[in-house]
């Protein structure tokens, strides 16, 4: 197996674990993080942005992670998430295709891809299934995620 490829195994049981500070190891210290929600983020925010998520799920999360390549310069994975939308409570299953980049040993870049849409119906009901689809209620899902990591990385 890659050296990459196992950096990605070591990532993703780590997420499955509840363990962002290995998460954070898998990082370069230059990471750049991109996903629908977040758009993006750099450095310490793309691990603050999974230790808040983690701490907010309080053990509630539940990772799956198959399909992973790697060489030594990218890889792919795919992962599902299993967990409740804090602001809604309610169930969500999100499928998410993962890109990265390799950089020293570590993944430099990773974007996350997933259909907002669906997460969005899943996430926030009938508003989600009639406004998900629009770049507006995107663009809102993103400020609000956006501020939550901001008053999280402040306390």
């Amino acid at each position: 197996m890659h050296p990459n490829e196992q950096l990605i195994h070591k990532f993703y049981t780590a997420f499955q674990n509840g363990d962002a500070l290995t998460m954070k190891e898998c990082y370069h210290p230059d990471i750049q993080f991109r996903d629908p929600a977040f758009g993006l983020l750099k450095e310490e925010q793309a691990s603050m942005m999974w230790k808040m998520l983690l701490e907010r799920a309080k053990g509630a999360i539940k990772i799956e992670y198959n399909e992973v390549k790697a060489d030594d310069t990218y890889g792919t994975a795919k992962w599902v998430a299993h967990y409740t939308f804090s602001q809604t409570n309610r169930k969500v299953v999100n499928h998410i295709a993962a890109e990265f980049e390799f950089k020293d040993g570590l993944i430099y870049k990773h974007t996350d891809n997933f259909n907002v849409w669906k997460w969005s119906q899943q996430a926030m009901g009938w508003k989600g299934y009639l406004l998900g689809w629009t770049g507006f209620f995107q663009k809102k899902i993103q400020e609000k995620a956006l501020y939550s990591l901001k008053k999280y990385s402040e306390r």
